[in-house]
C-alpha cells in the first residue's frame, strides 16, 4: 500500500462535487478514467473497420493521436511529477510510466504521417492499441489508486482543475522532444521495458520501426 511522505487529511471517496454554478467538478481521477474510456471508444470504433474503410481509418487514428498526445502531456506535467514527489516507492512505476508514453509517442508520430492505405498502418495501429491498453491497465490498478490513497481529497480535485485547464494548452500532436538527442537509444530503451507486456508485441514494434 502507498503511503504519503507526510500526513494527510480525511476525504470523501466521491469523484466529483458540485461547484459553485451548479456544474459538477470532477477530480483527477475521474478526468484520467474518462479519456481511457474515450480512447478504448476509438480503438474499438477502429477494430470494427475493414481495410476497405480508408477515410473511416484515417479520421479514427487522426483523432487517437490526437487525444493520446494530449493525455499524454498532462499526466506528465500535473500527475507524474506529484507522484514521484509525495507517493512512496512510486518511482519506478512512473519512470515506467514514462517509457511507455515515449513509445507510444513514437507509433503515434509515425501513424500521423502515414496513409491510411499503407499495408504497415493496421499493424501499427494494432500495435499502439495493444500497448496503450497495458499501459491503461497497469496504471488504473496501481498509479491510480495510490494516488486516491494518497493525494487529499482536496488535492485531487485542485488537479481536476489543472488538468482540465492544461488540455486547453496541450498540443494534439506527440511530443518527441524526448528523441531528439538520440533517437535509436530512446526507442531501444522504451523497447526493453516493453518486452514485458509481451514477445508478440515486442517483435511487432521491433519490425514496425525498423529496430529489429
Amino acid at each position: 500500500m502507498a503511503t504519503a511522505t507526510a500526513p494527510t487529511t480525511a476525504r470523501s471517496s466521491s469523484s466529483s462535487r458540485r461547484s459553485g454554478n451548479g456544474t459538477a467538478q470532477r477530480d483527477a481521477i475521474a478526468i484520467l478514467k474518462a479519456d481511457h474510456r474515450e480512447v478504448e471508444q476509438l480503438f474499438k470504433a477502429f477494430e470494427k473497420t475493414s481495410d476497405r474503410a480508408v477515410a473511416e481509418r484515417k479520421h479514427i487514428v487522426e483523432t487517437i493521436v490526437e487525444k493520446l498526445s494530449v493525455h499524454a502531456a498532462i499526466e506528465e506535467q500535473i500527475i507524474y511529477p506529484w507522484a514521484r514527489a509525495h507517493i512512496v516507492d512510486e518511482d519506478d512505476q512512473v519512470l515506467e510510466a514514462l517509457e511507455e508514453h515515449r513509445l507510444v509517442k513514437f507509433v503515434l508520430s509515425e501513424l500521423s504521417l502515414m496513409s491510411a492505405d499503407d499495408e504497415r498502418f493496421e499493424a501499427k495501429t494494432t500495435v499502439l492499441i495493444e500497448m496503450v491498453r497495458h499501459h491503461v491497465k497497469e496504471e488504473e490498478s496501481e498509479l491510480l489508486l495510490d494516488l486516491r490513497d494518497v493525494a487529499t481529497r482536496a488535492e485531487l480535485l485542485d488537479f481536476g482543475r489543472q488538468l482540465e485547464a492544461a488540455k486547453k494548452t496541450a498540443s494534439p500532436s506527440p511530443d518527441l522532444t524526448a528523441f531528439l538527442p538520440a533517437i535509436g537509444s530512446s526507442v531501444g530503451a522504451a523497447i526493453d521495458h516493453a518486452r514485458d507486456v509481451g514477445r508478440g508485441v515486442v517483435e511487432k514494434v521491433g519490425s514496425l520501426t525498423g529496430l529489429d
